[in-house]
């Protein structure tokens, strides 16, 4: 049967002046399950340490291993109370005045969220499911990326009064095509320019790399068999600058792109965006 049970986001903030944090666990109380859990992010932490680019990789481990040490002490300290149901009684009153205490900062730069409250029938897989949503980000896939980068761009183009102008289009013929976001063509659906937001945030440079390549593959294709007459522009999202294998291989994307005579900006570069979208084709 589902019952009622607590949980709480741990969050990393170690710039408190900013009050940037990232989400690096989850805590889990259901006292009608006798239940206690948590998780929280110890081994991919390049995100973090990405991310705070400031901050020393060893201060986020070491308030992590505290973080871990704190926790389990208070799994401890639940178990005399009957959470470990070796005893048939259980204080719950005892366990949820451990776990208000808990809900408070576990350390100098570590927060905890405010006490959330959803139902379940089983917390061990609730657990897994909100670490997986709120720190994993699992929902996060290549395609939503670009999807919120799409209406990004969209925006941009709106406050210049062409949103209208640029439609999703396949471009080529049978035997080849790729579709493409933002494409600007004329009466007879021949595209003038066209628009590709390209989301390269990605924790792995690999992928950044393949996520690029492909891209490139369509446009060179349809250069190859002509089926592209149209200048392209593509905005990148992710930093170029920064001295990560990650940044790396962003500026080998852009590279990539700029031999096949394509415009590539960042995607924050408004004036860029709105100035291809204005220009007469």
């Amino acid at each position: 049967m589902t019952a009622a049970c607590h949980y709480a986001i741990v969050r990393f903030m170690p710039f408190v002046e900013t009050g940037e944090f990232a989400n690096v666990g989850v805590i889990l109380f259901a006292p009608k399950d006798r239940f206690f859990g948590f998780k929280l992010q110890t081994k991919r932490h390049a995100r973090i340490t990405n991310f705070f680019n400031q901050l020393d990789g060893a201060v986020f481990r070491a308030v992590m291993r505290q973080a871990r040490e704190e926790l389990q002490r208070v799994a401890e300290e639940l178990k005399p109370i009957g959470m470990d149901r070796r005893l048939k009684s259980f204080d719950q009153t005892a366990a949820m005045a451990l776990w208000h205490e808990l809900t408070k900062p576990l350390a100098s730069v570590l927060r905890v969220s405010e006490p959330r409250i959803l139902m379940t029938d089983n917390a061990q897989a609730k657990l897994n499911e909100l670490f997986s949503f709120y720190v994993e980000r699992d929902f996060v896939t290549k395609e939503y990326q670009e999807k919120i980068l799409l209406r990004a761009v969209q925006g941009i183009l709106r406050k210049v009064g062409k949103a209208d102008d640029f439609h999703q289009m396949k471009i080529g013929d049978e035997g080849y095509s790729a579709t493409f976001p933002l494409v600007n063509a004329n009466a007879e659906d021949e595209p003038l320019k066209i628009i590709k937001p390209l989301s390269l945030v990605h924790a792995d440079a690999s992928q950044i790399l393949d996520h690029g390549a492909a891209w490139q593959h369509r446009i060179r294709t349809l250069q190859r068999r002509e089926l592209l007459p149209a200048p392209v522009l593509v905005a990148v999202e992710g930093r170029l600058e920064d001295d990560t294998r990650q940044a790396a291989a962003r500026r080998e994307v852009v590279e990539g792109f700029r031999e096949l005579n394509v415009q590539v900006v960042p995607s924050t570069d408004e004036p860029a965006i709105e100035e291809f979208a204005l220009r007469s084709a």
